[in-house]
């Protein structure tokens, strides 16, 4: 005898808000509706165990079925099903959770698997649809009942001829969401959301033995991992992030108190070209149901670098992002992925050197970016910060650090030692040239993180170091020792000015240690490091060139002798020592490039005469 009645919600206005904003995006409703039958087919399971149902043999499974022509999209499932007294409950009134209703009767036997709330992620539907049916068999003798609605507030319930056990949707999809009735797309969302769902997923089944899930019911993080094998890590990475890119390694997260996570992080190799940092994926689910990509308040923001999955049962389906940053047990679980991550690391660089080194150059933008994001980290890992010197030798932080100042030392002006550093070693080989020359080494920082991780170095250890490119401290680093007076050297530096194309250079004249180059750009460090700001935050195209000092170096012949030489060659050489100069610190401009062009050319012709 058919029935009909009002969904029960607080206003008659909801409908239509849960029907356009439930969620941020339309293609939730598979994950919801097909959740519902996983939730369905284990309370089932679960009533089986306890011997309050009986199984009839069939295997668990949910059948999704795209029909075109008849423009529905069909959910079913053999699980539990729904006398009509629980679809009158259940359905329609939303206020109330199947699942929580069975959590409070079974709480003791049955706590685990239970992924939501069959009532109000069942309206999901109408996000898509203009008409819902259900069909729903108890496993209880009861007869099958038939729920429709057209979502506008109203339904009908009825009796109908479903045999066997379970619950069937059939979604009347709307017209402007024709994109849904496409086999690929629904194909597409299942991969998406139900990839790892517990129960067998297929879609357009055809009955034969040909028919496979589109979902993978033990996904390899469920194992213990001491029962994994590398071969089976790497294959489920391939599958599962499409990237045939070995993994560097990864870490399998596996605990069960204080709470319940399961997991594995895979660190993958950087893509070619990579110049800024690279955002992963970091899939995370609650019971194999899939939640959303990159949660920073579960997964903290460093962590999005790599690519991964992780499963934690007691984070709820569906909350708010306000109620994640509130959530201890949320703070907690962000906590020991984080720890979980240092151990690895640590335990990397302690028993496979070799390795932890082979892999720096890829693991190193994700380790200082989580020192930058989060100092509990940085302190974790301090001590296996490692950095590549001028040799191609790695050596951990702390060894290039020097001996820390005292508070006297500093108050009287006394700096922490200068550790040297290498942004460009194609750019800078003059100057790397030059530095191994003398003796002197540097530390090679040419990621794009580099310049904030070393500024925040400094902050961390202002007393034991501070960060010098090798060409913002040339004249001190690499002086001979032998005092030069600057009166002397004033009518050289004269002679240089008044045949310089650059006007606005400051110039000055030292004696280094090696005589091969006539002279090199110095840029005061600080100056450089904030027009670098600068241009970081979009405060202006400052250039640190306009802060340059030419240094000559009195050692070189060129300009040791350049005064006895003739006004027109004298005008010639100075030119061609500055545009040198340049080019081993910056690109020419196109006009400077071409003059240091013809000027060389024409040196050329004059040698061949």
């Amino acid at each position: 005898m058919e029935r009909q009645g009002n969904i029960k919600i607080s206003s008659e206005n909801m409908m239509p808000i849960i029907k356009k904003w439930l969620y941020s995006d339309k293609d939730i409703f598979l994950r919801e509706i097909v959740a519902n039958g996983v939730d369905a087919i284990t309370k089932h399971k679960k009533l089986v165990d306890m011997g309050e149902a009986v199984k009839d043999g069939a295997d668990y499974k949910i059948t999704v079925t795209v029909d075109e022509k008849a423009k529905t999209i069909t959910i079913e499932d053999n699980g539990i099903g729904m006398t009509a007294d629980e679809v009158e409950k259940y359905i329609t009134q939303i206020a109330f959770s199947g699942a929580e209703d069975f959590l409070q009767k079974y709480e003791k036997a049955s706590g685990d698997g239970i992924i939501g709330h069959f009532g109000l992620g069942f309206y999901s539907a109408y996000m898509v649809a203009e008409n819902v049916e259900i069909y729903t068999k108890s496993y209880k003798n009861e007869p099958a009942v038939k729920w429709e609605s057209d979502g506008n507030s109203t339904y009908t319930i009825s009796e109908t001829d479903k045999t066997e056990r379970g619950t069937k949707i059939v979604l009347h999809i709307a017209k402007d969401e024709k994109e849904f009735l496409k086999e690929h797309t629904v194909r597409n969302l299942l991969q998406k959301y139900c990839s790892f769902m517990p129960y067998d997923v297929y879609l357009n089944p055809k009955g034969d033995e040909k028919d496979k899930p589109v979902n993978n019911t033990k996904p390899l993080y469920l194992k213990d991992p001491k029962e994994c094998t590398d071969e089976e890590y790497k294959n489920f990475y391939r599958d599962t992030f499409m990237d045939y890119s070995e993994p560097l390694f990864w870490i399998h997260l596996n605990m069960e108190y204080p709470f319940r996570l399961k997991g594995i992080l895979y660190f993958p190799q950087v893509k070619k070209q990579q110049v800024q940092l690279e955002k992963g994926q970091v899939k995370l689910y609650c019971n194999q149901v899939f939640i959303a990509d990159n949660i920073k308040e579960v997964i903290p923001e460093f962590l999005m670098l790599l690519n991964g999955v992780i499963d934690c049962p007691d984070i709820p389906l569906n909350v708010s992002r306000s109620f994640l940053q509130n959530d201890k047990q949320v703070q907690k679980i962000s906590k020991h992925i984080t720890k979980k991550v240092a151990d690895k690391l640590i335990s990397l660089f302690k028993n496979d050197r070799e390795r932890y080194e082979n892999c720096w150059k890829d693991i190193s933008t994700f380790i200082k970016f989580g020192c930058l994001k989060e100092e509990e980290f940085y302190e974790k890992v301090k001590d296996i910060i490692i950095f590549k010197n001028l040799n191609g030798e790695y050596k951990p932080m702390n060894e290039y650090f020097g001996e820390e100042i005292s508070d006297d030392d500093a108050k009287n002006g006394v700096q922490a030692k200068a550790v040297y550093y290498v942004s460009d070693e194609t750019q800078q080989a003059q100057y790397i040239a030059m530095f191994k020359d003398a003796g002197l080494d540097a530390l090679v920082c040419d990621t794009y993180i580099d310049p904030h991780f070393v500024s925040y170095i400094e902050y961390k250890n202002p007393k034991k170091c501070r960060f010098v490119r090798i060409d913002a401290d040339v004249d001190g680093a690499l002086k001979s020792g032998e005092a030069v007076k600057e009166e002397d050297n004033q009518p050289l530096i004269d002679a240089f000015k008044k045949h310089l194309v650059n006007q606005t250079i400051t110039v000055k004249a030292e004696k280094f240690k090696s005589g091969k180059l006539p002279a090199i750009v110095n840029v005061d460090e600080f100056m450089r490091r904030m027009s670098e700001m600068n241009g970081f935050y979009g405060m202006g195209d400052m250039d640190p060139a306009q802060h340059a000092t030419l240094v000559l170096n009195l050692t070189n012949p060129v300009i040791s002798g350049l005064l006895s030489q003739s006004e027109e060659k004298q005008k010639v050489i100075v030119n061609q020592v500055y545009y040198m100069a340049m080019l081993s610190y910056k690109q020419l401009s196109p006009e400077e490039l071409s003059s240091f062009i013809d000027a060389s050319a024409q040196l050329l012709f004059d040698y061949c005469k």
